[in-house]
């Protein structure tokens, strides 16, 4: 069974994706109704390299601590750990939810989405 919570994100995401024009939010949604087995784990490590300064990025699964970011990046991921979180924040990051990465990149241009 769905998370309540989740199904609500789902909903959220599917609606700014047709009021924007954005499919990236249709995308995620997608990735959001999978079942949680079935999403995926991606450690800091591998992060840093696949982005770069500044960059919004969005990982539809968990955040795991291995490594670092050693630039600043901010973060909207399904779930996180906390010693990811401490190092993102470290390093100058910011940590974002959903809702609040839609009122930023209402389109969702510039987002980079990861898996």
């Amino acid at each position: 069974m769905t998370n309540q919570v989740v199904i609500r994100m789902a909903k959220d995401l599917k609606s700014a994706s047709a009021k924007n024009d954005a499919p990236i939010w249709a995308k995620l949604a997608e990735y959001a109704l999978k079942p949680s087995i079935a999403r995926r784990d991606i450690n800091l490590n591998k992060i840093a390299k696949l982005t770069k300064e500044n960059d919004t990025v969005v990982f539809p699964g968990k955040v795991l601590g291995t490594g670092n970011v050693p630039h600043k990046i901010t973060l909207c991921s399904f779930s996180i750990s906390n010693s990811a979180a401490s190092k993102i924040l470290e390093s100058g990051g910011k940590l974002i939810s959903y809702s609040q990465l839609i009122e930023q990149n209402p389109t969702g241009k510039g987002v980079v989405l990861l898996g």
